[in-house]
This record gives structure tokens, C-alpha cells and sequence, in this order.
């Protein structure tokens, strides 16, 4: 299938946005802004703060009652998207008028309140490769219930002078769609053979399928890194740090041929004692049974995932948008404002960031639950008490996977020094194979985005895997010199 229908210079758009607003960030004071960069992205213990202590009598209906009052808004989302139209009708004398622009914006904001948001498009038909445009086809080449590895295949018509290497990009599992990372698969497809893992809403996936956990999740990406065979280089972003370092350890440990060249963490909570961040802290407070019994409900019908356990999608947006509402109330008025105005490139940059940003998928129930005692709560991984369906995983089997760690002077969801936490967990990695850059002026998720991820991470990155790659032939930029 083709990558979406839309313009290529969405992508763009969305990381000026991130651009504009990283300049503002100069403390942690200072971090909450209304950009993507400062927003909470998919963090895995942000968990909705509940009012009360209602426990299972709150959580088990809630799906319910959500689907419920997602229905009893349907006729009015149609009365206000048809009233939108009337007033933008150039036929309407009313369309011109401030009072007709203001009824326009008012039934505008209120559809896309209350509107749920589908998967959005990749939005990437085409890439400049050599110094020439090649059309891009995303494929499906590996499947399993949770999860497809896509492939972003470029119609090149010469073989590139410039090796590509086989790049696999693990996406966060951690809310939102893979779509999140487009601007990341755009700046690596010029010079790479780019694959990521699209992972699926668990309410779409049947309960015949069975359950979903982190030792699953593991599983998958050795069976993906199986697949594209020898000489592949694996990125982590964010949440799948930890399964990743834990993937190449068992792979190591097992002298499996098919263990990556390098991989590359970014922004990941491999070690979240160091500088423990106010998410962090929403997991040390509560136990195992408070997530359980607070923020796990069972999908309603007539969903394909029917009575399966998750950690919904809504409820996860609650969590992250709390902890900015008044940035994203002052960018909503912004829209109306503009709407009002006539400013369409302003309306329309909003549109584009927040169709990405609401939307959001259910996890499994056993995945999030597992992920955040092992990886929040108990810090099994830095402890050595991390398993893999009772092994023990070790990190310092890593000896032949180059290791570079990526992570953001603002990040205020991993902080600075708990990704660098790799390098003192895998000590048997030669000096020369072991890399950490600490990007200034950007939080989390300028880390993978935006202009400096483009111009200054990505260009290191680059380097990185390419000097690991085959006989290990390339620069050294990787190391920031």
C-alpha cells in the first residue's frame, strides 16, 4: 500500500511546531509549554489520576460508559459539523461576518473535541535519495496478532553509491500509533533501508489470539531481528529501550548470528532512579494492585477485542493531557482564535499536530502491567532481577552489539542519565563501539523529532550505525566530536 494521501510537508509543519517550542524551554519551570516537545508522550506510569478511590467499582464500567457517551454525542457532532459548514458556505452572507466565523470556529472545536481519532497516515510517498526523488511504498512483511513490521521500500532505479543499511526502528508501545515516529523514518530514509514495528490497538485484536506481555514483546523483536537476517541495526525510542537491551542480551548470551550490528537507545527508562522525574515518581507511590485496579478495564462490544483486559487509550490521553491542561486549553482557544482571524496555516498546524496527538490506542492489560513492575516500580533491569520467561537476563553478554545511547538536556519524562545507565550495564562492549551523545535544548520528544533531531542527532546516528556496519567502515561524528 501506498504511505497515505496527504502532502508530504505535514511532517514538517508538526516538527516547527516542536522547533518553536524547545526555544522556550529554559528550566523545568519553564517546560510546559503547549508544543509536542513538552507535552507527555506515551510514558508508560502517567497513569490517570482518578478522582477518589473508587477501585474496581469505577474501573470495570468505564469502557462502558465511555462507548456510551461517545454514542449520546453522535447526533450533536453531526448538528455542529453541519452548522460549521452552513457558515463556511461562500453562498452564506453570514460566512463573512465575525459572528458567522466565530459560530464556524465554536461547532469546529466542538467536533474535534468530542471526535474519535483514528490511525493516521504516514503521510511519506517520497524521499531524495542521491540527490534524486524515489517513490516510497510502505509493505507489511512480518505480522503477529500485536504487531506488524512495515517496510519503507524505495523504487530506486540504481543501486545507491552510499551503503544502506538495514535500519529497524522499534516504536514505543505506550499510547500512540507508530505514525508518531514519521518524522524520524523521514530523516533516516535517504540513506537507510527503514523498517519499524506498527503496533496494534489491543482492542482490534480478538481474545482468540491470546494475551500480550512483555516477555511476548520481547519475543517479537528477536523474531524481527530473525527475519531481516545479519547486519541489521535496531533503534529504540523511548519505552521499547528496555525489551530491546533485553532482546539483544538473551540474543547475545545465545551467540545468535542474527543479533543486531548496533543498537541505538533514545530516551529510554533503562535506569529511572537516576533523576527520578514526577512521572517516574507516579509509580514509586502506588503498588501493582493501584494500576490494576484503577486504570485496567475490560474492551466493551462490538469491538474485535471484545472483553479483553486493556489500559484504554482515553484513559491514557486523560493522563497525559492533566498534566499540560492549561497548555492545551490556550492552544485551543489559539485555533478558535485563528479560525476566527482567517489564519489558516496556524488553524491548520494545529489540526495536524493534535489528529496525531489524540490519537491513541489501548494496551494490553498484561503488557502495561508487566512493563511497569519490572521496569518502574522494581527497576529490575539495573537490579539484575530481570527475566525472560524465568531466565535471567544479563546485559553484559553484549559484546559484539554496538551500543549508542541518545538523550535530551530537557527530557522531563526520562531524564538525563537513565538511558546512559546502558553503558554501565553492558561493560564487556568495546570502548570503540560505545557512544553517548546528550542533545542540548531539547526535551523528550525532541529527542526523535524537530529540526536539531534532523541537523544534529540523526547526522550522528547516521554515523554511527554506518561505521558498524558490514566491515565498519565510516566516520566517527557518533561521539559529538
Amino acid at each position: 500500500m501506498r504511505g497515505g494521501n496527504s502532502r508530504k510537508p505535514n511532517a514538517n509543519n508538526l516538527s516547527g511546531i516542536i522547533d518553536r517550542m524547545t526555544k522556550k524551554r529554559q528550566s523545568v519551570a519553564a517546560q510546559q509549554g503547549s508544543g509536542p516537545d513538552n507535552m507527555a508522550i506515551g510514558e508508560f506510569d502517567g497513569a490517570a489520576r482518578l478522582p477518589g478511590e473508587g477501585g474496581l467499582l469505577l474501573s470495570t464500567p468505564m469502557y462502558w460508559l465511555y462507548e456510551m457517551g461517545h454514542a449520546a454525542l453522535s447526533p450533536a457532532r453531526a448538528f455542529a459539523d453541519a452548522t460549521r459548514l452552513y457558515y463556511k458556505n461562500p453562498a452564506n452572507p453570514l460566512t463573512h461576518t465575525t459572528y458567522g466565523k466565530s459560530v464556524a470556529a465554536a461547532m469546529e472545536l466542538f467536533e474535534r473535541s468530542t471526535r474519535r481519532y483514528g490511525r493516521p497516515d504516514w503521510m511519506i510517498e517520497d524521499t531524495v535519495v542521491g540527490g534524486e526523488h524515489v517513490p516510497v511504498h510502505v509493505n507489511t512483511v512480518w505480522e503477529r496478532p500485536f504487531c506488524r513490521l512495515l517496510r519503507f521500500e524505495r523504487s530506486l532505479t540504481q543501486a545507491p553509491r552510499r551503503p544502506q543499511p538495514k535500519l529497524l526502528i522499534v516504536a514505543p508501545l505506550s499510547g500512540h500509533y507508530a505514525t508518531l515516529l514519521r518524522g524520524t523514518v523521514d530523516a533516516f530514509l535517504p540513506n537507510h533501508d527503514v523498517y519499524i514495528t506498527d503496533w496494534r490497538n489491543a482492542r482490534a485484536v480478538p481474545q482468540s489470539e491470546g494475551r500480550f506481555d512483555l516477555d511476548d514483546y520481547i519475543d517479537y523483536i528477536i523474531s524481527i531481528l530473525h527475519t531481516l537476517g545479519t547486519d541489521t541495526h535496531v533503534i529504540a525510542v523511548c519505552q521499547p529501550s528496555v525489551p530491546v537491551l533485553a532482546a539483544v542480551a538473551l540474543m547475545e548470551a545465545d551467540k545468535d548470528p542474527y543479533a543486531p550490528a548496533s543498537m541505538v537507545l533514545m530516551g529510554g527508562p533503562i535506569d529511572t532512579r537516576i533523576n527520578p522525574t514526577a512521572v517516574n515518581k507516579v509509580a514509586t507511590e502506588r503498588n501493582i494492585d493501584w494500576f490494576r485496579n484503577h486504570v485496567i478495564t475490560k474492551v466493551p462490544f462490538p469491538h474485535p477485542g471484545f472483553m479483553r483486559d486493556v489500559y484504554p487509550g482515553f484513559l491514557q490521553l486523560h493522563g497525559f493531557m492533566s498534566m499540560n491542561l492549561d497548555r492545551h486549553i490556550e492552544a485551543h482557544h489559539n485555533l478558535f482564535t485563528h479560525l476566527v482571524q482567517g489564519d489558516g496555516d496556524s488553524a491548520q498546524k494545529h489540526r495536524e499536530f493534535y489528529d496525531e496527538y489524540l490519537a491513541v490506542m489501548d494496551l494490553s492489560a498484561e503488557f502495561y502491567l508487566q512493563t511497569v513492575d519490572t521496569v518502574f516500580i522494581r527497576h529490575a533491569l539495573p537490579k539484575g532481577e530481570m527475566t525472560h520467561r524465568g531466565r535471567r537476563i544479563d546485559p553484559r553478554a553484549i559484546t559484539r552489539t554496538a551500543l549508542m545511547t541518545v538523550e535530551g538536556e530537557h527530557d522531563d519524562i526520562s531524564a538525563v542519565g537513565q538511558t546512559e545507565a546502558t553503558h554501565r550495564l553492558c561493560p564487556n562492549i568495546p570502548a570503540d563501539k560505545r557512544v553517548h551523545y546528550m542533545q542540548p535544548g531539547v526535551g523528550h520528544y525532541g529527542v526523535f523529532n524537530g529540526s536539531r533531531f534532523r541537523s544534529e542527532i540523526a547526522p550522528r546516528i547516521a554515523d554511527f550505525v554506518l561505521s558498524n556496519n558490514g566491515a565498519g567502515k565510516g566516520s566517527r561524528r557518533a561521539n559529538g566530536h
